[in-house]
């Protein structure tokens, strides 16, 4: 552990991610445009450092931005990871990102003489802050037993799904399922609630049939069911990722009428000044269109 490791990204995400990192004894050093972001870490033993400083001192650089622009930036631009990083170093980028820009990157790093790890991340923000982070990577053997170390800290499942290009390909299967059920749980329990079912005999019946979710056991139940909507996944980078997911479909000429409609439905909600919501918020968007009660557990409620 004892060489730097480099972080750029703090966001809900990223900066548990790089807290677990700091509590596991790694040598970590971080950047954000937030500077509170930067002053927690610091407190906590990070250091601070421009994005060229790090590169340059960091044989391993992780970035875990918002979009495909935010990495290309920093990885590209003239202050840059690529313009300062030592040759043999490793960019592993943890952010969902349109794949031909992962392939992009990986084919100027290794003109650098740099190599590129995708690794994104699965599970929740909750998973993240008690470092119970799944993740999919692509990458090569040899990069896989250098960052391996890092994952197994701010996670406890990881997946080498191949080469590099192959974890964020993975990770958008994975959202796609992920945001389509969110979706479909949502117009589910507006339904009910427009039935007047009770619904927490209703979610017994769903969570006991073939029905059931992920995301409807835990995320509903530990979100918007319970009347908190606050972010851990909002819709904004749920509708990003659905437009991730059709770009990539249409370039590999793969049909998703589904996927498409799902886009929309949170075109709407995020057209309603519901960007900001949990994803799980979809229910609470569906049922103010349709003006129907929001549904709510009781209180102390658990699904059991």
């Amino acid at each position: 552990m004892a060489d730097k490791i480099g972080f750029i990204g703090l966001g809900r995400m990223g900066k548990p991610m790089a807290a677990n990192l700091v509590k596991k004894g790694f040598s970590l050093v971080v950047h954000d445009l937030n500077p509170t972001a930067v002053k927690d870490l610091v407190a906590m033993g990070a250091q601070s450092a421009s994005v060229p400083d790090m590169a340059r001192d960091c044989r391993i650089i992780v970035t875990m931005l918002p979009s495909s622009v935010e990495v290309e930036q920093t990885a590209l631009g003239e202050n840059g990871i690529f313009a300062h990083a030592q040759p043999g170093s490793i960019l592993m980028d943890m952010s969902t990102i349109d794949p031909l820009a992962t392939d992009r990157l990986a084919q100027k790093a290794a003109a650098k003489g740099l190599t590129m790890v995708d690794a994104p991340v699965g599970r929740l923000a909750e998973h993240a802050d008690r470092g119970e982070s799944l993740f999919m990577v692509g990458a090569s053997d040899a990069d896989m037993a250098h960052v391996q170390p890092l994952l197994n800290a701010m996670g406890t499942t990881t997946h080498h799904c191949g080469p590099v290009g192959t974890g964020g390909r993975t990770k958008l299967v994975n959202n796609y399922l992920a945001v389509t059920l969110t979706q479909v749980n949502a117009e589910a329990l507006a339904l009910s609630q427009r039935f007047g079912l009770d619904i927490t005999k209703t979610l017994q019946v769903l969570l006991g049939t073939s029905a059931t979710n992920g995301q409807l056991r835990m995320n509903f139940a530990n979100k918007v069911l319970l009347g908190d909507t606050s972010p851990g996944f909002t819709i904004d980078l749920a509708h990003k990722d659905m437009s991730l997911v059709i770009a990539a479909a249409h370039a590999s000429k793969v049909p998703m009428p589904v996927a498409a409609a799902v886009h929309e439905s949170y075109s709407l909600a995020r057209a309603s000044d519901h960007g900001s919501l949990d994803f799980s918020g979809m229910a609470d968007v569906l049922c103010g269109l349709a003006g129907i009660d929001k549904p709510r557990v009781p209180k102390g409620w658990t699904p059991g």
